[in-house]
């Protein structure tokens, strides 16, 4: 305890409020409240401390601290502060997951959105939906049902007529297209669950098809019809009452603790948000903040269910909403759910730390293998991809303690003349990777792996070499005549090393090797996507620069276009035309599927 410390804490009140701890950086590594600041503060420093606790407290160089009026203030006030300044010894709730609403904006002409936080008070909100895909399905219902804009009018941007015009479908009558308030209602009555209307005019269309012989047509309404069954289906109702309400259960365990909140919407599990964190302080406490740190960022239900007395006595007086601790009867079974559940997440935790500890195992014996003068922590491996030369890629993928890390993937167009020459290729991309690493002065990887044998391993040298980069071990994955990866080429001494195929490491060597192919014929099959976009209309009799235009407006994406139907091209263009387009998108389609198998065989 430094002199800072000794003096500060003769200055502290016997008074409620928040402190906050330092350490030498002026950095606020904890938040807490105390009934009596003078009390609690003096404890970290006049008692002995174990664990987490002992390690802030050897951390702490200086503290500060705010008075309030009463406990609650203090607890609301930590609550903020926490929020404001991320302690890394504070539990956080950082990563929850925020379920999607479609909001209808109450605006003269119908606007939809999909929201994943109740911010504007411009929108009536409905849901929330299980994910975004399903969010997203909903909304393409209404977009082919409803005239609605996804924004609101301005120059430059579509306008409610521009979506009108595309609306395949439309569940109101000439009369009522212009008056928005009954768009609007006919809208939140479908997202309201009432969906008999829409059913019963897409199932008249689907008749008046059939009976034309118009079977393709026919075919879509049911589709359409079976889409929204199944947004409803889905949703299976787990309580009669349909209220609103969440379900908090803890477990814990060798100084950590698993918190689980159960959402239910309109008496539907809509899903679970579950936290782990280490326990600093007194756990009651802990779990109160961590609730209320909750309810900041997730909207509050009619109802709270939580397992322990004491915990819910505390929120009665912090959160505005009913809490309860059932003894019987559905609710305690549910709560009986989330406790399996919270159990469930701490025993995965350290399943997890288990199996980390087995990949440093891993690496070890990677380094051993490779002669390596340290552990191999971070890796960079690199493939290429190109269909006959064309649209040619070269993929990087970067493992740090033996885990994939998304966030330092990399990719790289090919500029070398000769595309199909995978060698110069690979020389080419690591080159230019090892050179960003020496002009930026990046941390380089412990070792980079190529996925080949001699030719590309010699590529890599001739690179490395040439890029000055120091320090940087090398090896490549090399397959049998059967094109079956059976051992390691040393990239220092050439030396083949034999993997045996039973191995935990093989198998980690694997998972690298599957998710760079992945990783390189996922980005080779986006540029060619690209590319072929781009004049997707150039060959197609009676479409000029206008329509083009038009149509790569109204389909920005091949993915967009590529779920086109006859009924929406022809709103775009003359029958004929929209037809030629759509035979076109079947084609394309088929080469997607065959791109689809090949990767299948590639990874299965």
């Amino acid at each position: 305890m430094n002199e800072t410390i000794k003096r500060k804490l003769d200055l502290l009140p016997n008074k409620p409020g928040s402190y906050q701890m330092k350490d030498k950086n002026g950095t606020i590594i904890y938040v807490g409240k105390a009934k009596s600041l003078v009390k609690r503060v003096k404890q970290y420093f006049t008692r002995p401390q174990v664990g987490k606790v002992m390690l802030m407290v050897q951390e702490i160089t200086d503290l500060d601290w705010i008075e309030t009026h009463s406990e609650k203030e203090a607890f609301l006030l930590e609550i903020n502060l926490i929020q404001k300044y991320y302690p890394k010894y504070n539990i956080l709730l950082k990563d929850g997951r925020m379920y999607p609403y479609i909001g209808v904006k109450r605006t003269e002409q119908p606007v939809l959105k999909i929201f994943h936080k109740q911010t504007s008070k411009a929108y009536d909100y409905f849901g929330p939906y299980p994910d975004s895909n399903a969010a997203h399905k909903v909304m393409e219902l209404l977009n082919r049902t409803y005239p609605v804009s996804r924004e609101e009018f301005t120059p430059g941007k579509p306008s409610f007529y521009y979506y009108l015009a595309k609306a395949e479908n439309l569940v109101i009558n000439d009369d009522e297209i212009n008056n928005f308030d009954t768009v609007r209602d006919k809208i939140k009555k479908f997202l309201n669950g009432d969906t008999s209307e829409v059913i019963s005019f897409y199932r008249k269309k689907m008749e008046e098809a059939s009976d034309n012989l118009n079977f393709e047509q026919a075919g879509e309404y049911k589709q359409i019809i079976q889409s929204i069954n199944a947004t409803t289906e889905d949703q299976k109702i787990m309580m009669k009452d349909k209220v609103d309400r969440d379900v908090f259960a803890f477990s814990t365990r060798e100084g950590y603790v698993c918190m689980l909140f159960l959402l239910y919407r309109k008496g539907i599990l809509l899903g679970k948000n579950l936290y782990i964190n280490e326990v600093t302080e007194d756990l009651n406490e802990e779990l109160q903040t961590a609730i209320c740190q909750f309810y900041l960022n997730h909207p509050k239900p009619k109802e709270l269910i939580v397992s322990d007395e004491s915990l819910g006595e505390s929120l009665k007086q912090l959160l505005d909403l009913d809490i309860v601790v059932p003894t019987q009867g559905i609710k305690k079974d549910i709560l009986s759910l989330a406790l399996e559940n919270a159990k469930a997440g701490l025993d995965a935790h350290f399943m997890t730390a288990r199996l980390e500890d087995d990949t440093l195992d891993l690496l070890k014996d990677l380094q051993e293998k490779l002669h390596m003068d340290r552990l191999p922590l971070e890796i960079e491996l690199f493939d290429n991809a190109h269909t006959q030369g064309q649209d040619a890629v070269g993929g990087m993928v970067t493992y740090v303690n033996g885990k994939k890390s998304p966030e330092l993937y990399r990719r790289f167009n090919i500029h070398q003349p000769n595309k199909a020459d995978d060698m110069a290729s690979m020389r080419e991309v690591i080159y230019r990777r090892c050179s960003r690493i020496v002009k930026d002065n990046l941390k380089a990887p412990d070792l980079i792996i190529v996925d080949g044998g001699i030719t590309q391993v010699e590529a890599a040298i001739d690179a490395i070499s040439r890029s000055n980069i120091k320090g940087v071990k090398l090896a490549g994955l090399v397959k049998n005549d059967k094109h079956e990866t059976n051992s390691l080429m040393d990239g220092d001494t050439g030396e083949l090393i034999p993997l045996d195929k039973k191995s935990p490491l093989f198998f980690l060597l694997m998972r690298m090797q599957d998710e760079v192919h992945r990783y390189a014929i996922t980005t080779h099959r986006n540029k060619r996507a690209k590319s072929l976009f781009s004049t997707f209309f150039d060959d197609i009799p009676g479409v000029g620069d206008k329509k083009k235009e038009r149509l790569l407006n109204a389909y920005p994406t091949m993915d967009s276009l590529l779920n086109a139907t006859v009924g929406e091209i022809s709103q775009l263009t003359d029958d004929k035309t929209a037809r030629l387009i759509f035979d076109k998108i079947q084609k394309s389609k088929k080469v997607e599927e065959n791109l689809n198998k090949k990767a299948k065989t590639l990874f299965n």
